[in-house]
């Protein structure tokens, strides 16, 4: 009896544990976000969603984040929205990655900086002739959303943004939530750097990186101007408008 009745506590702690890690990675996705947001998503009470919002940022996994525009909640306090921290970055990245620092120093300690420029181009010409097959629409709007989607898979937590900005030629953002290579790139910039190359090549434009996770940012974000015309597609294809300022 004591342990048919132990059975369903396991089963409510392996629930919860399951339930914050999906509030973590969609932090990490869509972050800022509020819980109101989240609960939506979830489809959960605003409440629990709080309290799992509360012990991530209690375990430094997750921050709030100033964001300006949001509606007041009770007694006219902001809404408070929540980007992924260092130490949810971690909790998410993969364990391997302090084998591919060692290696990667050996490489340079052998052949210098040029040898680890080579290897970064070579893993993102490596990324280009994998991912191009899945870049199927002809403008870039949709392309983008097509990467986005590319990434997402591969575990980057990415998404197309809509940016508005007083420029002739409508700019999108390309977000990265996660980036598996984190702990790497911190040390070897070069792979941010042959990454956002590789975007302007299965994107067929110029990109411009603004921020990385890599370089102490809460996600990547990388600009992309987009034709006059195709401002639309990425606004219905991206998951959440979010407001301006999200770095």
């Amino acid at each position: 009896m004591t342990t048919h009745d132990a059975a369903p506590v396991q089963g409510v702690d392996e629930s919860a544990e399951s339930t914050r890690r999906r509030v973590l990675e969609l932090v990490a996705s869509d972050g800022p976000v509020t819980a109101a947001e989240l609960a939506a998503r979830l489809g959960l009470t605003s409440a629990g969603v709080r309290r799992h919002l509360a012990q991530l940022e209690e375990e430094a996994m997750i921050a709030v984040h100033a964001t300006p525009g949001l509606a007041p909640v009770k007694r006219g306090r902001p809404a408070r929205a929540y980007v992924v921290a260092s130490g949810g970055q971690a909790e998410l990245h993969d364990a391997y990655s302090d084998i591919a620092v060692q290696a990667l120093r050996h490489l340079r300690a052998a052949g210098g900086d040029a040898a680890v420029a080579g290897f970064a181009t070579q893993r993102y010409d490596d990324v280009v002739e994998r991912l191009s097959p899945l870049l199927t629409a002809t403008d870039p709007a949709e392309r983008a959303v097509q990467l986005a989607a590319a990434l997402s898979d591969e575990g980057y937590a990415a998404s197309v943004r809509p940016v508005a900005a007083a420029t002739l030629v409508p700019i999108a953002q390309l977000c990265q939530g996660h980036c598996p290579v984190q702990h790497v790139a911190e040390e070897f910039p070069e792979l941010c750097e042959a990454e956002a190359r590789a975007f302007s090549e299965l994107l067929g434009t110029h990109v411009q990186r603004l921020a990385t996770i890599a370089g102490g940012a809460h996600a990547c974000v990388t600009n992309l101007p987009l034709g006059t015309a195709l401002l639309g597609a990425a606004q219905t294809s991206a998951s959440e408008q979010i407001p301006e300022g999200t770095r």
